[in-house]
């Protein structure tokens, strides 16, 4: 029999708190359910659907649950030898409150795909609540912890182990047992793998009610484009916006913070109009020099100007049938600003250095991250220019105001990272993807894909993104107040900075009489030998000083 090494790095790992409604096991979310409500779900699930469909719905679910705890194993317990690292998983199981588990044996070699274990299983959760809810059965119903024993294992052995239990109370055992092994030496295996696959019963099931949800929003997702995510309130409203426009040659100013993914909408636009076989020209103004902005914009002819030696056509005629978007117009000079007004109004541009009209097709979307109408006051922006171009405005929501899409944007993020740096990773921690919702965000779209990428890079080859991989220097306050004691009750967490503290005192070496005197005496003599301002100072009343200054002097006084 294999003893299990001390679990206080585990307990350490769960932490409860009550103020944010939370219970954490390292980046894991966790919760604490009532068995009774899990007996419920099975017996409604049984009744409904039938054992088989229920049998791989659970086996399915405790696959994932133990897959999640062999990523926290390796990391925890990674530098420790194999038995006292793999046995996490059996730990944890315990502290989760499923089964209790006895380990009898453990064969196991990783480089080549060795296993074979053998564990008792005792107050098993799941054949209690079976036999409760159905009587004694002629089949093992361990559904649920079976497959956290074999999605456990196999992520931690890197191949698929297939545990099956031979005895079980629900059969009348006194006990449950369990054997693992890999697949292919079990002589019934697709007997048994088959409830690790997607339930087929329960997709029927559901058809109807997928394929109607389908059929609602097709329109819409043929309109939307793969670089727009988001079903929020806040990015709908603008969505919308964008799709009325889309039918019309009205000219749209975008607006927004810097990073909110103006390109992405003004791009949405093009795509899902009538100019999407055109081109899609975008400008950034801010980076046009002031002296070559109109030869950029409009074009020139050649010997317009020194250095001119050919003539070049500009961006709207580059855009000619399609879309120019004009990004950061604000930064435009005043000059250019009225050449812009008049390709708005009449549709015809100049060459620089020519006085020949040209007639051009282009719809103009602007865009910008200042306050247009404070320009105008302030003489930088011409006032009817900003009322051509505010015919149609847009205003483009900040990431903080639709956290929703975040989840479904981070996902998005880690399949084109995940590619691009040839790097897989199995997901994103919660406590990690709590920190994306609860961040404000003041670089939007652009900052989350920044920090994405990031964590792409800085996660482990098939491992998981964890909080401080995003936010490397985030010095975090940790919310978890509770932990769990060695005698399983919760004990509060203490601050850091009280235990460093209390590691000092007890490294002098000093009584706990010595440690009072010496606060005492400390907090007496910074009050200059004012009482009233010492006991402040430690929190008590000045009789309960005084008394408890002369308690120690009298204990110091030598005895006759």
């Amino acid at each position: 029999m294999i003893k299990y090494p001390e679990n206080l790095d585990l307990r350490r790992l769960v932490r409860f708190s009550a103020d944010s409604g939370t219970i954490w096991l390292g980046e894991n979310r966790m919760l604490l359910l009532h068995s009774a409500a899990l007996s419920s779900l099975r017996k409604e699930l049984i009744n409904s659907v039938g054992s088989e469909a229920t049998r791989r719905i659970f086996t399915r679910m405790g696959h994932a649950s133990g897959t999640r705890d062999a990523e926290l194993a390796k990391k925890i317990r990674g530098s420790q030898n194999l038995i006292d690292a793999f046995v996490v998983g059996p730990q944890l199981h315990m502290l989760e409150g499923s089964v209790q588990v006895t380990p009898l044996k453990v064969e196991m070699d990783i480089p080549t795909g060795t296993f074979h274990g053998e564990f008792r299983w005792d107050n098993s959760w799941e054949a209690e609540a079976h036999v409760n809810a159905f009587g004694p059965q002629q089949d093992p119903v361990c559904w649920m912890l079976l497959g956290y024993a074999s999605g456990y294992t196999s992520a931690f052995m890197g191949r698929f182990i297939l545990f099956k239990e031979e005895q079980c109370i629900a059969c009348g055992s006194s006990h449950c047992m369990i054997v693992g092994k890999p697949l292919e030496e079990w002589t019934d295996a697709a007997e048994h793998a088959v409830y690790y696959e997607a339930d087929a019963v329960v997709s029927r099931l559901l058809e109807l009610t997928t394929q109607v949800d389908m059929l609602r929003s097709t329109l819409e997702q043929q309109r939307q484009t793969e670089s727009m995510i988001g079903s929020s309130p806040a990015f709908q409203r603008a969505y919308e916006l964008v799709t009325k426009a889309a039918t019309t040659s009205v000219s749209v100013l975008l607006t927004g913070e810097t990073g909110v993914g103006k390109e992405r909408f003004a791009r949405a636009l093009h795509q899902t109009s009538g100019r999407a076989n055109g081109p899609f020209v975008a400008v950034n103004c801010a980076a046009l020099p002031h002296d070559l902005v109109e030869s950029e914009l409009f074009g020139v002819e050649k010997g317009a100007y020194t250095g001119a030696h050919a003539t070049r056509i500009g961006k709207f005629e580059r855009a000619e049938g399609g879309t120019l978007f004009l990004d950061e117009i604000g930064e435009l000079p005043l000059a250019a600003q009225a050449k812009i007004l008049r390709v708005l109004q009449e549709g015809e541009i100049e060459h620089l250095g020519d006085d020949k009209t040209r007639k051009v097709n282009v719809r103009i979307v602007a865009a910008t991250n200042v306050e247009l109408q404070a320009a105008v006051k302030n003489g930088k922006f011409r006032a009817d220019l900003f009322y051509r171009l505010n015919v149609y405005p847009i205003v483009i929501p900040p990431l903080r105001e639709r956290t929703l899409d975040i989840p479904p944007m981070v996902t998005a993020m880690m399949e084109k990272f995940g590619t691009l740096h040839n790097k897989r990773v199995t997901g994103i921690t919660d406590k990690a993807m709590k920190a994306l919702t609860a961040y404000q965000w003041p670089g939007n779209v652009r900052e989350l894909e920044n920090m994405i990428e990031r964590g792409i890079i800085l996660a482990p080859q098939d491992g998981w993104i964890e909080l401080d991989q995003l936010f490397p220097s985030l010095n975090a306050p940790d919310e978890m107040a509770a932990s769990i004691s060695d005698s399983g009750s919760l004990e509060e967490k203490r601050p850091p900075e009280q235990a460093h503290l209390c590691d000092a005192f007890l490294a002098t070496g000093l009584s706990l009489d010595e440690v009072e005197t010496m606060l005492l005496t400390e907090a007496v003599e910074r009050s200059s030998g004012n009482l009233a301002g010492a006991a402040r100072m430690l929190g008590m009343t000045r009789p309960q000083l005084t008394y408890r200054l002369k308690r120690n002097q009298d204990a110091n006084l030598p005895k006759e």
